[in-house]
């Protein structure tokens, strides 16, 4: 089936446009209010820093945002909600005249995105929303919430693929995810990490996804033997036999897959395996591997699950294991060991206008004959080096080796000149700098929504899980170590950090002259 991810946004018959913070729908009234809600603004959705101590994060989450926005519609059941909230005072929230303007919207965003399976770095914008300032702040907690979570679980599902070093990981999370839509969510973002398939039915079929899976202990305990229970299993369904072994005794449970498994092969049939849920994984996966080999069956896998995540793989095949399966649950589908990205959504230009006769800013949408549009790049002040933005329209540009290795990543503001040659500044260390000339690149983030249209060719998942694979192997495999990964460059270009170290001193400046006056 096709990966039509248009289904999981408002399943319920609900108005996922509400699906946001209170705060942004009062910032839009406020907009709309001041007669500005139409000035045109550039935000970036980007993260401060790289998940489970790891180096790196594998981009998700774009076309669930993309079906979302093409669907961002306030409902008149929407709209008669939001006319029942109050403020302190008692009276309606929000006016009937703005709940009328939310009903007409109509989104005309463009938006440049890197695409699914791209391996990002802390502070690169991984989208770019521009637009009427009252539509982009509609838009951050929705985007924010669909790409920090599908990022962070790509991220994981990419470093125990690592881990498994070419052996099959399934996902195997639906039952402890966070809910439905996070078990959705998760499966497809696992899948992008490079797992082979999942347990989770719907996200098969929903996403074109592998779906694999055969029984459970409940079936072995409702029969009177685990022997029975093999072979009534193997009856029902001989093409799909990984028996599970460990209920009861583990050893005796592989030597009784071993006797059903002579008896499928004598009917035409092949035992795929068997599964380990418990137990000295590595010490019982080599018994089960000799008395397998021994009975004539070496390509039956062996299947692995019971808490596993990177480190516990990594740990077990430096054991020597047998375990040539991986099914990983819990830890992948809720990112056991950190839950969220933090990913953040931050103003970084707003147009102005300009009057010649240097009148006041007028606050409305109306442009008059006298006035010029030009962009104003605005950055936020944090007491945190790492909390302070990156003002202006961002790109990221990509630059290559000779022999096609990743060798380091630029913002560049695109409101400037183009040039020849670039100088790219440590933003935490100014003296480290880097000049690239007639270097290979790429940029990062492309089109994907013009006006509010869609104009990007939505890939099938097992392309964007190529993706992902050909993106992890354009880079140094030292931002792939669990512990201590090599921190890859990432840098300012040169007159985007003396923009960025200017609007900071001003910034302060201000606030110390505020400060003085109050």
């Amino acid at each position: 089936m096709a990966d039509d991810v248009g289904d999981d946004v408002g399943d319920d018959g609900l108005d996922l446009t509400l699906l946001t913070d209170l705060y942004q729908l009062t910032m839009a009234s406020g907009y709309w209010a001041r007669k500005c809600a139409q000035r045109r603004a550039v935000f970036h959705l980007y993260f401060r820093r790289s998940p489970f101590q790891g180096g790196y994060v594998v981009a998700a989450g774009l076309q669930p945002a993309l079906e979302y926005l093409a669907k961002f519609r306030f409902c008149d059941q929407a709209l008669t909600y939001l006319s029942t909230l109050r403020g302190n005072d008692g009276q309606s929230l929000f006016p009937d005249e703005f709940l009328r303007v939310l009903g007409d919207l109509r989104l005309s965003v463009d938006v440049q995105a890197v695409p699914e399976g791209t391996v990002v770095f802390p502070h690169q914008p991984l989208l770019r929303i521009e637009g009427p300032i009252m539509q982009c702040q509609l838009l951050e907690s929705t985007l924010l919430n669909i790409i920090n979570f599908q990022s962070l679980i790509a991220t994981k599902a990419a470093r125990i693929v690592q881990a498994a070093a070419g052996d099959a990981v399934l996902e195997f999370g639906l039952r402890r995810a966070q809910g439905v839509d996070g078990a959705l969510a998760a499966s497809r973002a696992a899948f992008i990490g490079g797992c082979a398939a999942t347990s989770n039915v719907l996200a098969g079929m929903r996403f074109g996804i592998p779906v694999r899976g055969t029984h459970a202990h409940s079936w072995v305990m409702s029969f009177d033997s685990e022997l029975e229970s093999f072979a009534e299993y193997a009856a029902a369904m001989p093409n799909n036999c990984v028996f599970l072994v460990d209920t009861y005794d583990t050893i005796a449970g592989v030597r009784h897959a071993i006797e059903i498994g002579q008896q499928l092969r004598a009917h035409g049939h092949d035992m795929v395996g068997i599964r380990l849920d418990s137990g000295d994984l590595a010490w019982l996966s080599l018994q089960a591997r000799r008395l397998l080999d021994e009975a004539g069956f070496p390509r039956a896998t062996i299947v692995a699950s019971n808490d596993l995540d990177e480190r516990l793989i990594q740990s077990l095949k430096s054991q020597g294991s047998a375990i040539n399966v991986w099914g990983v649950g819990t830890k992948l589908a809720t990112a056991y060991d950190q839950p969220a990205l933090g990913g953040v959504y931050k103003l970084a230009a707003i147009e102005e206008r300009h009057h010649q006769n240097s009148a006041a800013d007028l606050p409305n949408d109306t442009m008059s004959p006298s006035e010029t549009i030009r962009w104003r790049p605005v950055l936020k002040l944090s007491e945190q080096p790492s909390k302070v933005s990156t003002p202006g329209k961002l790109q990221v540009r990509r630059f290559f080796s000779a022999n096609g290795e990743a060798r380091a990543d630029m913002i560049f503001n695109e409101l400037d000149p183009p040039r020849n040659v670039w100088t790219m500044v440590n933003p935490e260390d100014a003296t480290q700098q880097r000049t690239f000339a007639h270097d290979r690149f790429q940029d990062l983030l492309i089109p994907v929504m013009l006006g509010g249209k869609r104009i990007y060719d939505l890939p099938t998942i097992a392309n964007i899980q190529k993706n992902t694979q050909r993106e992890l192997e354009q880079f140094h495999s030292g931002i792939r170590r669990f512990d201590n990964p090599h921190r890859y460059p990432v840098g300012l270009e040169r007159s985007l950090h003396e923009l960025r170290q200017r609007l900071m001193r001003d910034g302060r400046a201000v606030a110390q002259r505020e400060g003085r006056r109050s």
